[in-house]
């Protein structure tokens, strides 16, 4: 959820100046209370406090994490929620799980969630062990804890062109109630976020409402780019395409009611896939993004401008990488530029940029979209360049655009912390599409 975000720097700089700070707290209201004094610092808290909303956190094991971190220090951040997720693993393990399921359950989910805000700050050094030590332990005990759920999410892999497609399949318990097959989400995340937080975050939701909940990763996001080490690609319907041809083998999924969505930077992923797959029946994306690359372009410095357009990768790259560098820069720009560049697979920002730019909803994408699509907006996400309402404009009629309140907590980027009215509004549009198909 993070890359939206992270363009506040940008937007909020009139250059990019070392030693600037940068503010989180939008035109209409302060959003949230603060949990660091380093506003990136505060954002990521607060994500991480987010995850309990579904069961993937608790309110006061984050708090004693955020009251202990260090602001804008990242072995301390990585310090604190891994003596967190250890502790909670080692009480996990202690339970005797077949005659306590839930209590097992629900504290390996919180020790995997930890495992992973652990490593949130160290993608910068792609060569740090931890990114893939810690990230075998929070999968694995993630997978405990969905063993002992009464509906337990099932790991698939699917076969891609030239990669593998990691699922998680959630079977609907209305499926096996009514002996047939039902509404089915398949939901992808972003820029940073790994498919195990969509569980947390919409999961429980989808499945109370009757239908399959499925999740998926790509290459570029977090379990793909650490076992096949691949960057993010343009063609996202390769990703997703081969992710339809297996839910229609699945005798639970109603073929005619299958719904993509995407978050953060998935609302690009999803409506951009959805330009060449037309199975769906809608398609979701929260929020509405067009192009990542020109909103970052158009708040650089115009020499910064100059040098990018200059095509001079090599001084694009010295100056940007010793930015991120720097100990004066701001939390948000390092960790921008250093997560791009691992999720892209790249050790050149001139690449990232480029690359990230050519994931885009530009021209005639969205007429290729066949089906209704919900764009949603956050009241205090105004660091989108107004791409919401572009994304809606270019779609015309077959957009549903919805503006989550900041008064009422969900002005946030893809409604931070406010779940439960994301789910609301964009599973009731949906249940009435899914209605509607004949």
């Amino acid at each position: 959820m993070q890359l939206s975000k992270s363009l506040l720097l940008l937007a909020a700089q009139s250059s990019i100046a070392l030693g600037q700070t940068n503010s989180t707290n939008g035109t209409t209201d302060v959003p949230y209370y603060p949990l660091s004094t380093d506003d990136h610092f505060s954002f990521v808290l607060y994500e991480v406090l987010s995850l309990s909303n579904g069961g993937g956190a608790a309110t006061g094991e984050v708090m004693r994490a955020a009251a202990k971190i260090a602001p804008g220090d990242y072995e301390s951040f990585y310090n604190e929620f891994k003596f967190l997720a250890d502790s909670l693993h080692n009480k996990a393990a202690s339970i005797n799980a077949t005659k306590f399921p839930v209590s097992a359950r629900e504290a390996y989910f919180r020790s995997a969630s930890y495992y992973r805000s652990s490593l949130f700050y160290l993608t910068g050094n792609q060569t740090d062990p931890r990114l893939f030590s810690v990230w075998e332990t929070a999968m694995k005990d993630f997978d405990q804890a969905i063993s002992l759920l009464d509906v337990k999410g099932e790991r698939v892999t699917v076969k891609g062109p030239g990669f593998d497609i990691p699922v998680i399949f959630w079977k609907s318990p209305k499926a096996d109630q009514c002996k047939g097959p039902v509404p089915t989400l398949l939901l992808g995340s972003g820029y940073d976020a790994p498919q195990e937080d969509s569980y947390h975050a919409l999961g429980r939701e989808v499945l109370d409402r009757g239908w399959n909940f499925v999740t998926y990763e790509g290459p570029g996001q977090p379990t793909v780019r650490r076992e096949q080490k691949l960057g993010f690609i343009p063609n996202w319907w390769d990703v997703v395409t081969p992710v339809v041809d297996y839910l229609e083998t699945r005798p639970e999924v109603d073929k005619k009611r299958i719904a993509l969505g995407g978050l953060s930077f998935g609302g690009i992923l999803a409506p951009l896939a959805a330009s060449r797959e037309h199975r769906f029946a809608a398609v979701l994306a929260i929020d509405g993004l067009q192009n990542i690359e020109r909103i970052a372009y158009q708040q650089f410095p115009p020499s910064t401008q100059q040098l990018y357009q200059s095509g001079n990768k090599t001084a694009f790259d010295a100056y940007m990488n010793a930015v991120r560098l720097s100990p004066q820069a701001p939390t948000l720009l390092k960790w921008f530029i250093g997560q791009g560049l691992w999720s892209f697979n790249t050790d050149s920002p001139y690449d990232l940029f480029k690359r990230l730019g050519e994931i885009n909803l530009d021209g005639d994408v969205l007429k290729n979209v066949t089906g209704p699509v919900f764009v949603g907006k956050g009241q205090d996400d105004d660091i989108g360049g107004g791409q919401e309402q572009i994304v809606a404009d270019l779609l015309g009629k077959q957009a549903y655009l919805y503006e989550f309140k900041t008064a009422l907590g969900a002005g946030q980027h893809c409604q931070l912390g406010a779940e439960p009215q994301l789910a609301q509004v964009a599973f009731d549009w949906l249940g009435e599409v899914f209605d509607a198909v004949a």
